[in-house]
């Protein structure tokens, strides 16, 4: 079991986050009303800085911690497939570490999500919300769109401290799913208007529970965009359990469409 180095700086970022997390936002109350065009303008440029619009490959390192503590660690191959006529990702996601997982794999294909593992040499369709590890559900590690996924209405602005500790004005979005397969029923995402960066999202069950805080940081060049390269996901009811998923190595790549289809799990043996 690893401790988090930094422990000290680590629980001040997490006081600070959970507390701009709970904190009230009158002016967001002030601003509600704003034109659902201009929402959904603001959602897309989002979207386009989170996922680069090609084909191409990351490596997804998922963090658990607990106390402050290193509980568990994943390592993950994301390949994703962008279908420009379709303008959706398709995503399969090969699983590397720890070295019991290796080999297993996960299929999302529109609003399919299927888990295979080599051991049973069978697949399964399994949920978006299902938890992958810790804070993380499988909906968190595959590339989506949220503008496909979510209406959205501009409820307000704000300023934040970010989880750099930099203040930034916001733009907060209420986003409704537009249907049941999503990963969360309702979202609130506070965006950084000029220049479409995502501060912070408040992720709710369809109970109206918050289920999660999430914040995205460390925004570095990646296939010709800065974008997020690290999420911290703080647990709704305890801020003590925290998962954080750091991606690295961006690589553009022609992910073939046959990998990408539940009879190739079986006999995939891309890298």
């Amino acid at each position: 079991m690893r401790t988090l180095h930094h422990t000290p700086r680590f629980y001040l970022l997490l006081g600070l986050l959970f507390a701009a997390a709970t904190a009230p936002l009158a002016s967001a109350q002030a601003q509600a009303g704003s034109s659902n065009s201009e929402a959904q303008a603001l959602l897309q440029r989002a979207d386009e800085v989170r996922n680069p619009r090609q084909s191409y490959r990351v490596t997804s390192t998922l963090i658990e911690y607990r106390n402050g503590k290193e509980i568990s660690r994943n390592q993950l191959a994301v390949f994703t497939r962008y279908e420009a006529d379709t303008r959706q990702f398709r995503n399969l996601i090969r699983f590397l570490q720890p070295r019991r997982d290796n080999g297993k794999l996960l299929l999302k294909d529109g609003a399919d999500l299927w888990f295979y593992d080599p051991a049973g040499k069978a697949s399964i369709r399994i949920s978006a919300q299902q938890r992958l590890l810790g804070q993380a559900a499988n909906g968190d590690v595959v590339t989506t769109d949220l503008i496909r996924d979510y209406s959205a209405v501009q409820t307000g602005t704000a300023t934040l401290q970010d989880a750099e500790g930099q203040s930034r004005d916001t733009v907060q979005l209420e986003l409704s799913a537009r249907h049941p397969d999503v990963t969360y029923a309702r979202m609130q995402l506070w965006l950084d208007p000029a220049n479409g960066q995502s501060v912070k999202a408040a992720l709710y069950a369809q109970s109206g529970t918050l289920l999660k805080t999430a914040w995205f940081r460390h925004y570095k060049p990646a296939l010709g965009q800065l974008r997020p390269t690290e999420t911290i996901i703080i647990d709704g009811l305890n801020p003590q359990l925290v998962t954080v998923i750091q991606s690295q190595d961006h690589q553009a790549m022609d992910v073939p469409a046959q990998w990408l289809q539940r009879q190739a799990l079986e006999s995939f043996n891309g890298r």
